[in-house]
């Protein structure tokens, strides 16, 4: 399943700056848009699977799995 996120990104101070509107906490900073967009793509996989493992760890035993498509 692709799933599609929002980068927002600006120019400041000759750095790019960015982050992803729906996962709070993924925000990267790099010297040009290209590298930006690589590297919030990769924070943000991290980020999810971070959270899922959490998630899943948080559960304990004993639950269920179940996709929600919005």
């Amino acid at each position: 399943m692709n799933r599609v996120y929002t980068a927002v990104t600006k120019q400041e101070n000759g750095w790019w700056v960015g982050w992803i509107e729906e996962v709070p906490g993924v925000n990267c900073q790099e010297k040009t848009h290209e590298q930006l967009l690589e590297t919030l793509k990769v924070t943000l996989k991290e980020a999810l699977e971070l959270n899922r493992q959490d998630a899943l760890s948080d559960a304990g035993t004993d639950f269920r799995e179940e996709q929600i498509a919005i």
